[in-house]
């Protein structure tokens, strides 16, 4: 990110002035969504993933709130998703939406992570103009999981269809690409 396009440079910028690396270092924080993929646009947000065990939710929470309470936007809500107890933060800087999600399971095994994977495998194999696609879709209002799932033709829920395509190979995603060309 500190050395890609202006606004994953931009991005590793904010992150560093906030020092959200180092604040949240007990929480393993690792950087997820569009801008590392380049197939954010304009407003797209920074969604920054932690595991947080339950024991620690009220530490997670208390360093959110002492080091970004400060800043626009500050909200902190608990919720539940896939049955998992969730902490989630969002605030703003300098016009940034960042969103800091915590829960119980490592950060490269949550599923905003794995949807990322998976869609930098299909990035691969589809080059620019899937890209371009995407980021297309995105710009009509639509999100990046059903923007995938749409150019796919991936039937139901997106966010579970494209992780039905986790363990698939380069060769078996450009031949699911060819199948569904871009229009």
């Amino acid at each position: 990110m500190q050395h890609g396009t202006p606004r994953q440079r931009e991005a590793h910028e904010t992150l560093q002035i906030l020092k959200l690396w180092q604040t949240l270092a007990d929480f393993g924080p690792v950087l997820a969504g569009t801008v590392p993929l380049n197939i954010d646009v304009p407003g797209s947000d920074l969604d920054v993933l932690c595991e947080v065990h339950p024991l620690m939710e009220a530490q997670f929470s208390a360093v959110l709130r002492a080091q970004y309470g400060h800043l626009p936007g500050f909200c902190l809500r608990r919720t539940t998703i896939g049955g998992l107890n969730c902490t989630i933060s969002t605030f703003f800087y300098l016009g940034t939406e960042i969103e800091v999600f915590g829960q119980a399971v490592p950060a490269v095994q949550q599923r905003a992570f794995r949807h990322m994977v998976v869609e930098h495998a299909i990035l691969q194999a589809g080059g620019e103009a899937w890209r371009q696609a995407v980021q297309h879709l995105k710009t009509q209002g639509l999100k990046t999981e059903p923007a995938f799932a749409a150019l796919l033709h991936l039937p139901g829920d997106p966010y579970e269809a494209l992780l039905t395509l986790e363990d698939k190979t380069p060769a078996e995603l450009q031949a699911l690409l060819a199948r569904h060309p871009l229009s």
